[in-house]
């Protein structure tokens, strides 16, 4: 399902293919796919991202294939196409930050003269859906913050609907639900590892102390604090892994939350302390991880303007 307007679309485009191509940033606009003649970064902050466009202008940019590590926009010279200025949380970048809170995928296209400099095709490559898993700031090569985020290749033939409280009435929804084979490829985590980490905790909150119970037993979330995907490639040990209520499992994935090597717990959005991390002697923690961690997430947010032609 996706949700539609008069001027955004989520998910597939009907009767667009993965792997089309197209001839220039107007026949993708017209079809719908990035609608948008300029910008790389299509879609809003309320709703979340629609399609970006990888043109291979971006120094800091990765392209894995299935992953890819994109830079948001801003901050270049339109004249010279440098990193010269910070990147602001605004505009296409705020958009994709709202694609990891709701979960929605995001179309993807590939510029074929800048994604394949060897070959002689030119055109806009449609190359599917992505879903994006991270985000968070760094310096990048030129020395300025940039916005990065973890997009990884989904085959999910539906999308869930972008959440608009002001449509009149609930969508009608389906009766019969249907079921589709989709192969994915994704990291195998060592099950063992966190079912350890929230037993020597006794499946409750380090940060909150909450422990929650459900009519199976008590329930608590492993978190990495280094993320074991590309670029980070953390270890799948008991000493990376927390043992966090969902609350704070997803600010701590956010960045919301930072850890001293004191152990003390920063709340980012108030700038205060929520107090020591709760710690038993079977479970060691490895303070460079929480240093990894904290580098990640904790530089200043820019909150400079300006217009962006990504």
């Amino acid at each position: 399902m996706k949700y539609e307007d008069a001027t955004s679309m989520y998910g597939p485009v009907p009767g667009v293919d993965v792997g089309q191509v197209f001839a220039n940033r107007r026949a993708l606009f017209d079809a719908g796919v990035h609608r948008q003649l300029q910008a790389g970064i299509a879609g809003t902050k309320a709703h979340g991202a629609q399609s970006i466009v990888i043109s291979g202008g971006y120094e800091d940019d990765e392209d894995h294939g299935d992953v890819i590590i994109y830079t948001g926009q801003g901050g270049r010279d339109p004249n010279t196409g440098q990193q010269v200025k910070s990147q602001p949380l605004t505009l296409g970048n705020a958009a994709l930050v709202t694609s990891l809170s709701t979960g929605i995928p995001v179309r993807v296209v590939r510029s074929l003269t800048g994604h394949q400099r060897k070959s002689v095709v030119a055109g806009y490559r449609y190359d599917g859906l992505f879903r994006v898993e991270e985000y968070w700031s760094d310096l990048g090569r030129s020395g300025h913050l940039v916005w990065r985020y973890r997009l990884v290749q989904v085959t999910e033939t539906e999308v869930p609907p972008v959440h608009q409280p002001t449509l009149p009435s609930a969508p009608a929804g389906r009766t019969t639900l249907t079921r589709v084979e989709i192969k994915v490829q994704r990291i195998v985590r060592s099950t063992s590892v966190a079912d350890f980490v929230k037993r020597a905790h006794d499946f409750t909150c380090q940060v909150c102390g909450t422990r929650l119970l459900t009519p199976t037993g008590a329930y608590a979330e492993a978190a990495h604090i280094r993320g074991l995907g590309r670029p980070h490639s953390g270890p799948d040990v008991a000493s990376n892994v927390l043992c966090l209520c969902p609350n704070h499992h997803t600010l701590f994935d956010f960045g919301m939350l930072l850890i001293n090597d004191d152990l003390m717990v920063m709340d980012q959005a108030t700038g205060t302390s929520l107090g020591r991390l709760s710690v038993v002697a079977a479970h060691e923690i490895d303070r460079d991880q929480l240093a990894y961690h904290r580098s990640h997430h904790s530089r200043s947010w820019v909150h400079e303007s300006g217009n962006s032609t990504r």
